[in-house]
């Protein structure tokens, strides 16, 4: 009775468990990276820094459009300026040093242009466009290693739940053999060829394995909801995701740039730009045409003379400057550009060096993975057929329950051993894509 009990809910569980699944839509590998690629947050920031670094190249070359500025001022002087003439100036022979005061001026003054700028040569301005040329390059890989970071991450969350349904698949399949032994075991305490103490030790195992199952079950909705999350896509979505792990072997066709390396190169690649415009502005010039077109008016507001009479001003020209001696700063912020320069040109170094040493170890771990894996899928076979064998002796009385419980085991651990090659596998192999820059060929 015990036993069709327990039947009963496993039969139940597997069934209500079966019509979860039917009501879930199943997700490839490759439609979550295809949806995370549109809806991840993190990428969707990225593709805004781009459009920010195409603003700002757009922002530093409207630096040589001509520039146009209206002024207007106003100013009303209730005390004119007051000025020192030499006596001399009016009468001849007035002696030398002695000066008249003179108010000069009409109290309204207002001032009425329009000027126009236009650099006509400015390293700096060529500089800084040449600048944001670079940052946008280094933007877009960032972008892609961005990118690739939410590739692993999605690989990684896919995997883990893979691990963790054929882990689910494993124990529900104890679960069977676990059940048709209580029941077996009841049948023959009924007929008094078995104890009490040895249903109660199957009895114990189905609860253990119930428990695992419940156990692992919540990781694996824990693992959905993360991969939810890094797809940017509701938690509230049902999925589902393949069962079948694909297991690659290719190591041929791969690159020793990675873009860790490529976004180091950038760097040095816009430290020596920004080395150049600083030699730049201590030897050339800066060259500007210059306009400017008004008007200036003067009144007197007093009678019988007041007036407000306006005036044009106009000019056009060239200005030249030319940097004599700014205090030795741009002199020391070059020696700290070569000594940022020699920095990153050492990172780039180490990188490439790790990165080789990685690529290695990777490649090494997979092998060994690999080869794991096909030793454990013969032991699965083996531990299979020797518990079905006991099972059968124990039913002809030759083996003892015992031996069906060690035999249990044995099947348990050698399934437990393949899921964790596969997951060395999968660890070495997702780590090796992610080091070769191959991660987005999956």
């Amino acid at each position: 009775m015990l036993a069709n009990r327990h039947i009963f809910i496993f039969i139940s569980i597997l069934f209500l468990g079966w019509n979860t699944i039917q009501a879930q839509e199943v997700w490839t590998l490759k439609q979550c990276i295809d949806t995370a690629q549109v809806y991840n947050k993190n990428l969707q920031i990225n593709r805004n820094n781009i459009s920010i670094s195409k603003q700002k190249n757009k922002e530093a070359k409207a630096n040589l459009i001509p520039k146009i500025t209206a002024n207007a001022d106003y100013k009303y002087f209730m005390e004119l300026p007051t000025q020192l003439m030499p006596m001399n100036a009016l009468n001849p022979s007035a002696p030398d040093g002695q000066f008249r005061n003179l108010q000069f001026g009409v109290p309204h003054n207002i001032n009425a242009n329009i000027q126009l700028a236009m650099p006509l040569y400015n390293p700096q301005i060529y500089g800084a466009i040449e600048n944001t040329k670079i940052a946008n390059e280094l933007m877009q890989l960032q972008y892609q290693k961005t990118e690739e970071e939410v590739l692993f991450d999605i690989t990684t969350f896919y995997y883990n739940a893979q691990i963790l349904k054929n882990q689910l698949d494993f124990i529900d399949s104890n679960l069977i053999n676990s059940n048709r032994l209580l029941q077996n075991m009841e049948l023959l305490k009924n007929q008094l060829l078995a104890k009490g103490s040895d249903v109660n030790k199957v009895k114990l195992q189905t609860d253990q394995l119930t428990t695992q199952r419940e156990n692992i079950y919540s990781k694996y909705l824990q693992i959905l909801n993360a991969l939810k999350m890094n797809m940017g896509i509701s938690l509230e979505k049902n999925i589902a995701i393949v069962s079948d792990i694909f297991q690659s072997t290719s190591t041929d066709n791969f690159s020793h740039n990675p873009l860790d390396l490529q976004l180091i190169n950038t760097q040095n690649k816009l430290l020596n730009n920004e080395l150049k415009i600083l030699n730049r502005s201590r030897y050339l010039p800066s060259l500007n045409f210059i306009a400017s077109y008004g008007a200036t008016g003067f009144g007197y507001d007093k009678a019988p003379n007041d007036f407000l009479d306006f005036y044009p001003i106009g000019f056009a020209g060239i200005q030249l400057s030319y940097p004599l001696f700014n205090g030795t700063v741009t002199q020391r912020k070059v020696k700290q550009k070569k000594l940022e320069i020699n920095n990153n040109e050492l990172q780039a170094q180490v990188i490439s060096d790790k990165n080789e040493m990685e690529i290695e170890n990777a490649i090494r771990q997979r092998i060994i993975a690999q080869n794991t894996i096909m030793n454990t899928e013969n032991q699965i076979d083996l531990a299979k057929t020797i518990y079905d064998q006991t099972i059968l002796q124990q039913k002809q009385g030759t083996a003892s329950l015992t031996d069906v419980l060690l035999a249990d085991n044995a099947l348990r651990e050698a399934q437990q051993n393949y899921l964790n090659a596969i997951i060395d596998f999968l660890k070495a192999d997702l780590e090796f894509k992610k080091l070769t820059g191959t991660i987005k060929n999956k």
